[in-house]
């Protein structure tokens, strides 16, 4: 099933739930369709158009900055899944100051690799090899656990997330 944004009566985006939770948000009189897909939910009396961004009628205070926790696919995602170092597919990661050498496990410290230059780098630091990171790792923005969660972002969600640049 789909999914659909929900966004804040601010329009800040507050979570991504299933297109029929959405749905019945909005026939509930909690939420507004902002955006409508292509998808259509019919019974025998409705045929509704389904929603694909809702926004709350009512404010809802958030005590906490949404962020993706440092996860496997949050990398995959931040990274898009290519190797940090010969930029082909990933299917690893890799802690750029292996944690044998003392290296953290953070966003700052871990990238996408492919199974190649992850064997060649082993658990030594860049200094000792000839390989260059394409990139550095960082913390992924705010809004990329919108990436983590569906792990495509709609085109049509961009402009209520902030820039494409953002979302990872």
């Amino acid at each position: 099933m789909s999914r659909a944004l929900v966004l804040n009566a601010s329009y800040e985006p507050l979570s991504v739930v299933a297109q029929r939770r959405a749905l019945v948000l909005v026939l509930a009189e909690k939420a507004e369709v902002i955006l409508e897909s292509d998808d259509r939910f019919r019974s025998e009396r409705l045929d509704l158009a389904v929603p694909s961004v809702v926004r709350l009628l009512y404010y809802v205070k958030v005590p906490f900055f949404r962020t993706g926790g440092l996860s496997r696919r949050g990398v995959f995602a931040r990274d898009e899944y290519r190797c940090q170092y010969c930029g082909c597919y990933a299917d690893s990661i890799d802690h750029v100051q292996p944690k044998s050498r003392g290296g953290t496990h953070s966003w700052e410290n871990v990238v996408a690799a492919c199974r190649r230059c992850n064997i060649a780098k082993r658990d030594r630091l860049l200094s000792e090899t000839h390989m260059r990171l394409l990139r550095p790792p960082a913390e992924p923005p705010r809004s990329a656990w919108v990436a983590s969660a569906v792990g495509h972002v709609p085109q049509d969600w961009l402009p209520y997330l902030g820039s494409s640049s953002e979302v990872a």
